[in-house]
């Protein structure tokens, strides 16, 4: 293990934690939900009528509460979905769909930026899997049918995020459904940095998809939505496997009663607050603003990547950014490609217009 820390720290790779200190340039809560006095109130009224902080035991013995079938219901009405799964974190839950529900036999064909979560569960999966070049349609075709030719008789499973969480850029959705559609394919859609922000009342950059048959989606609940956890989204068969067959689900002690409450509160949030999203939209479009002239590439979205290359260089402007109050973390391989080491900053309601300037101004002698 020694050996191991040695060789991260001979690369500049060594990780440590850190807490918490200046402007938050850095974090997914993008809506400022995560400290609001409306999510405190609920779970302070929660509390109040008694709701448990712990579930005591997993959702398939005595952990299933009301407060869990509450969620997914009205989860799967406000997501336009026939049912819905809490889970305990995005991670987890992203991790047992890919374990779980492409079987011996199919494919996943998945985007080549997809989460660490997936690939965690395409590695503990029995399907066959194979990358395709970043948000390339085309890539992913010519995979499904050398797969076809190859002899593949089974169901191929097209993995993607909708947006995505290191290059703040969009996949072409439409594209992809069409894909699945003409493959007879499902289609599995990360929404974990979309919920939220796109999308009516926030539902999502895939909610024009979402109640197909052959769609399942995750968002998760702490990011925008500022609690914690993850539902997993789609038809009534997926849930049922999932509960029967998920070893993530069935061996893993119920998430909370008390943050599923808050959980409701923060689905209701997005639908009647949508003043959030319109002044995310104009806080993302000042940092355009001040951000373009730098020579930085723009995402249009809250997640602004500018791409260092060099591991070292990257971290040191971290470094100068946070000893003037900017909380901006850099981002090493193996979490983006090599050479691609980068400044990641997010835009959220946790900071304004001026402290955005301020961060430009400070940045630019380093770019």
């Amino acid at each position: 293990m020694r050996r191991d820390l040695d060789g991260l720290g001979a690369i500049g790779r060594r990780r440590s934690l850190a807490p918490r200190r200046g402007i938050d340039f850095t974090s997914n809560d993008y809506l400022a939900l995560a400290a609001s006095a409306r999510l405190r109130d609920a779970a302070l009224t929660a509390i109040g009528r008694g709701v448990a902080i712990g579930s005591g035991g997993s959702r398939l013995l005595r952990g299933n509460t009301d407060e869990h079938e509450a969620l997914e219901a009205e989860a799967a009405a406000f997501f336009n979905a026939a049912a819905a799964l809490f889970m305990a974190s995005g991670y987890a839950a992203n991790a047992m769909l890919f374990a779980t529900l492409p079987q011996r036999g199919d494919l996943v064909v998945h985007d080549a930026l997809v989460h660490a979560s997936a690939h965690e569960g395409m590695r503990l999966g029995r399907a066959d899997t194979a990358a395709f070049d970043h948000n390339d349609v085309n890539a992913a075709a010519d995979a499904i049918a050398a797969w076809r030719r190859g002899g593949g008789t089974g169901t191929p499973w097209i993995a993607v995020e909708s947006l995505y969480s290191m290059d703040g850029d969009r996949a072409p959705l439409a594209d992809f459904a069409a894909l699945a559609e003409r493959t007879q394919a499902m289609l599995l859609i990360d929404e974990a940095h979309a919920t939220g922000l796109y999308g009516a009342d926030g539902r999502g950059l895939a909610a024009a998809w979402q109640g197909r048959e052959n769609v399942v989606t995750l968002h998760t609940c702490g990011k925008a939505m500022g609690a914690e956890g993850a539902l997993i989204l789609g038809p009534g068969i997926v849930r049922d496997v999932l509960v029967n067959r998920g070893r993530g689900f069935i061996f893993s002690t119920a998430p909370s009663p008390l943050i599923a409450a808050v959980v409701r509160e923060a689905i209701r949030a997005l639908a009647d607050e949508p003043q959030r999203r319109t002044r995310l939209d104009v806080l993302v479009a000042h940092a355009g603003a001040v951000l373009g002239p730098l020579g930085v590439s723009l995402s249009g979205s809250a997640i602004q990547p500018i791409v260092i290359g060099e591991d070292a260089r990257t971290m040191a402007i971290a470094a100068a950014l946070q000893a003037q109050g900017f909380d901006v973390r850099g981002i090493r391989p193996p979490t983006v490609p090599a050479g691609t080491a980068r400044l990641r900053i997010t835009l959220t309601l946790n900071i304004d217009e001026a402290a955005v300037s301020d961060l430009a101004a400070v940045l630019a002698p380093h770019l």
